[in-house]
Order: C-alpha cells, then sequence, then structure tokens
C-alpha cells in the first residue's frame, strides 16, 4: 500500500473534527447488505433450479465456501475497515470536548470489552448457557480495538510496519505449523489454538471444530484490515473537504492486483472464513474501491441512516427478524421470502429512520 507522509494522528485530531457523510454512506451500504438477508435470496434459487438471476443473487448473499469472494463476504471487512477509518475522527472530536490521551484509551478498552461482549451476547441468545465464541465481526473488532487506537496515534512509519508484520508474521507462523494442508479448514493453526482456547470456557460439550471454519485468531489479521481503514481515514480527513480519490484507487488497486498475486502463484489463498494474508490484502483493496465509489455519490441519504446508526442496525438484523415476521403474518402480507423480507426491511429502515429524526444514536 501506498505509504502517507501526513503528521501523526495526535496533531491532526487537534482540529475540528467534520463528519463524513460517505463513509456513514458506505456504512449504511454495509448494514443493509447484512440486513437483507431476510430477503432469502437461497431459499428462491432453491425453489427455482436452473434460473440464472436467482442463482446469482443466492451467491451473493451467501459466504463463499471456502476460497473466493461474493459481494455477501466483503460485509465483515468493509465493518473492521470503516472501525479504522473513523478512529481519526473520534479521536478528533473528543479532543475538541478537553478529553486526554488517558481518558481516550480508557475508553477504547471499554469500547472494546462491549464490543466483545455483545459479540458473544448476541451468539448466545438461543443456547443454553453463554456461547463463548470469537469468531463474529463485533468480537473480532473489540479483541484488535486497543492496539488499533494505539497505533492511531503514531505516524504512518509506525502503522505500516505494524501492518506488514501482521500480514507475513501471520502468514509465517501458518506456514511454520505441521499439517499437509496449511490452509485446509479445521486442520490449522487457528484451528488448533481454538481447540486448545476455546474449551477453556464453559461449555455444553467440547469444542472440536466450528462447521463454518471460523476461528478466533482471525482478530489478527483482522487488525490489518483496521490499519488499511486507519489510513484511509487519515487521509479523507488531512484532505478535507477534497476527496483523495486518487491515492484510494492506488491503494485499491495494489490491494486487489497483490491478493490475487498471492493467490495465483500459491504463496496464500484468498479464504474469508480464516482472514488470509491474501485476504487481508484483497479485501482491502476491495473496501478502498468502495469508499472511493461511495465519496462521489451524491444522493445517500437512506443509506446515511442506517450507517448512522450502525449498532442499532446490527443488533436488529439479530433480533427483531421473527418478530417481524409474524407480525407480518398477521396483516396478511405475503410469506414469500422476497415480499416479506422487503417489508421486514422497511420495518427496519422506518425505526432508525425514526431513531435518526430523534437524534437516538446508539454508540459504543
Amino acid at each position: 500500500m501506498a505509504v502517507a507522509t501526513t503528521a501523526p494522528l495526535s496533531d491532526i485530531a487537534r482540529k475540528t473534527a467534520t463528519r463524513n457523510i460517505s463513509v456513514d454512506a458506505y456504512r449504511g451500504f454495509v448494514m443493509f447488505l447484512m440486513m437483507a438477508e431476510v430477503l432469502r435470496f437461497a431459499k428462491v434459487a432453491a425453489d427455482h433450479p436452473g434460473n440464472w438471476f436467482w442463482s446469482f443473487l443466492a451467491f451473493h448473499q451467501t459466504h463463499a465456501e471456502w476460497v473466493g469472494c461474493s459481494l455477501h463476504d466483503t460485509i465483515q471487512p468493509s465493518f473492521s475497515f470503516l472501525v479504522g477509518v473513523a478512529l481519526p475522527y473520534s479521536i478528533a472530536s473528543r479532543m475538541a470536548k478537553g478529553a486526554s490521551f488517558r481518558t481516550l484509551f480508557l475508553h477504547a478498552l471499554w469500547r472494546s470489552f462491549l464490543l466483545a461482549f455483545l459479540g458473544i451476547f448476541l451468539r448466545s441468545l438461543h443456547a443454553p448457557i453463554f456461547n463463548f465464541t470469537f469468531e463474529d465481526t463485533l468480537t473480532q473488532i473489540g479483541l484488535g480495538y486497543p492496539i488499533l487506537f494505539l497505533l492511531g496515534w503514531l505516524s504512518p512509519r509506525w502503522q505500516w510496519p505494524a501492518f506488514g508484520t501482521i500480514v507475513v508474521g501471520y502468514w509465517l507462523a501458518w506456514m511454520l505449523y505441521p499439517v499437509p494442508d496449511h490452509f485446509a479448514k479445521n486442520a490449522n493453526l487457528g484451528w488448533a489454538f481454538d481447540v486448545w482456547f476455546l474449551n477453556l470456557f464453559p461449555r455444553v460439550k467440547p469444542f472440536e471444530a466450528n462447521s463454518g471454519g471460523y476461528l478466533t485468531l482471525s482478530f489478527i489479521p483482522t487488525l490489518a484490515t483496521m490499519i488499511l481503514g486507519l489510513a484511509a481515514g487519515r487521509w479523507l480527513k488531512a484532505s478535507a473537504p477534497k476527496i483523495p480519490v486518487k491515492r484510494l484507487l492506488i491503494a485499491a488497486a495494489i490491494g486487489i492486483v497483490a491478493g490475487l498475486l498471492a493467490h495465483a502463484l500459491g504463496i496464500c489463498p484468498i479464504v474469508k472464513r480464516i482472514w488470509t494474508p491474501s485476504w487481508v490484502l484483497f479485501s482491502g483493496g476491495i473496501c478502498f474501491l468502495f469508499l472511493a465509489g461511495f465519496s462521489y455519490l451524491k444522493w445517500t441519504f437512506p443509506l446515511a441512516v442506517i450507517g448512522m446508526n450502525s449498532i442499532a442496525a446490527y443488533c436488529m438484523a439479530h433480533l427483531f427478524e421473527g418478530f417481524f415476521a409474524h407480525s407480518l403474518k398477521l396483516f396478511g402480507v405475503p410469506a414469500t421470502p422476497p415480499i416479506q423480507g422487503l417489508a421486514i426491511l422497511a420495518c427496519y429502515w422506518l425505526i432508525l429512520y425514526w431513531m435518526y429524526k430523534r437524534k437516538i444514536f446508539l454508540r459504543i
């Protein structure tokens, strides 16, 4: 990735913070993709075998089986990337109100705990006991957030070496682990760690493997994704009100090409489920591309309404679907997945709009 020569964040943060609506729109788009799971395209495709249109939509609303990438696979890296993008604005806003480094760091630790706890809580809703699992989006971000915060106070000359150390060091650790296929599902370094680590917590039955292959240790390369977002946030803030489109597009091209080359040359496959280093590069490039695109969109209000309340949207998608599905049946809404899903999405957005109009924003 291109190395920025901007001043340390502690200097930049002293400028008055200005909200970047394109970041809210991008975040809103990401949350919309997650909430849109209620459309159930996979079921529609199964009911219409051989139909290319529904098959295409179903593929992009599910995760790739292992190697590869669908639109749905870009949700988690985008959400992680945007945490990094928002950090310079967040620190600037709090410093403008007189907050000290100590206060901000303690808040970062508290935020990290809340994110991890909320992730575990939402994963435990239908479990007989707390389901201590650490592979979901919120928990992964929470585990790496304190380190991201500390890096945010350093100049790029420290951030980029940290990024490189994570990507190369993580790849090397996996390659040195003695298994035939270093990036095989549930037969790798991360899986071995989870077999030990997750069984330290109370469980209904011993942990043997995650059915999707997801891992606790993925928070380490996820931190690398957040560092890319931190770089993008610096560029946006330092260039405001202009948009550094050229720099964002160059970073996008470098990331996508580097990830594809690592995959094609057999160095490291692109696998989102275990967040391989090549996935960090490839998905990071896509995130830069998305950010550049949303910086040019003119009418993004519907998405910004979602993005400005992303935690509320995340919780609604996990908690409210059953309630709305049952309620809509009582009102006679057809039960076919796309129609019912569109009605549920409309309910989600109306609640978020109501919150937006009343300036109710859930923050962690």
